[in-house]
């Protein structure tokens, strides 16, 4: 049994000794410290962002696309940066903005997966989990706007995962905007009425309701297709 043990254990540094594991490793750390500096942060204050955007004069809204996507590459929620750019742009241009922040953090997610974690994760997936790979290589547009609205982590976090697996660009970031679409409208017109208060329109906020009705229909939609895939008892 020590023999053994011993043997695992050699084997297991030999394994995290490859370049692919020491990557796999920096992203690993790369996302812990983007939550920790996520939970030490200070929270600013959305009644000031538009003073501070005036400052910036006409490049105000490239800053405000770079900014965002990158507060969600460190794993900033993306409800908040939506509210940002609506308390910032107004609801229909924050809410374009936010869309645009949306894409460049994908696309920037993905790829630094991709370059740190896919290598690693395609050497050692097996069984299910090769299966589960599989599945995400398949993946349409519809099957991305489905996992993009399930809660299960952020909208940065899952931009890292896909880059672990063997989904394809295109449909990623196709499916990442889609899916960021039915509630951008409504959080940034609620950030732009946090910023001048008195003045919120609830009929543009009212948006921000079918993401929950569309989460639904996807999921539903989604789950039947698996069961129609999957043979019979026979």
């Amino acid at each position: 049994m020590t023999h053994r043990r011993a043997a695992a254990i050699a084997a297991a540094r030999r394994s995290f000794g490859q370049p692919s594991a020491r990557r796999f490793v920096l992203l690993l750390v790369m996302l812990a410290g983007f939550a920790a500096l996520l939970l030490l942060a200070p929270r600013p204050d959305l009644t000031e962002l538009p003073r501070l955007a005036g400052t910036l004069g006409g490049y105000a809204p490239v800053a405000g696309v770079v900014i965002g996507a990158l507060l969600l590459v460190a794993l900033v929620p993306r409800t908040f940066v939506t509210l940002a750019a609506g308390a910032v742009f107004g609801p229909v241009e924050g809410a374009a903005y936010a869309l645009g922040a949306a894409l460049l953090a994908a696309a920037l997610g993905f790829a630094v997966g991709r370059v740190l974690g896919r290598e690693f994760v395609a050497e050692r997936v097996r069984g299910r989990l090769a299966r589960l790979d599989g599945w995400f290589a398949r993946q349409s547009v519809l099957g991305v706007i489905t996992v993009r609205m399930l809660p299960i982590a952020g909208f940065g976090l899952v931009s890292y995962g896909y880059g672990t697996t063997g989904a394809r660009v295109l449909p990623f970031l196709a499916g990442s905007v889609l899916a960021s679409a039915p509630t951008a409208f409504g959080y940034a017109a609620i950030g732009a009425a946090a910023s001048s208060p008195g003045h919120i329109n609830w009929y543009a906020a009212a948006p921000a309701s079918l993401g929950l009705i569309a989460s639904a229909v996807l999921a539903y939609q989604w789950w039947r297709a698996e069961r129609q895939r999957r043979p019979g008892p026979g």
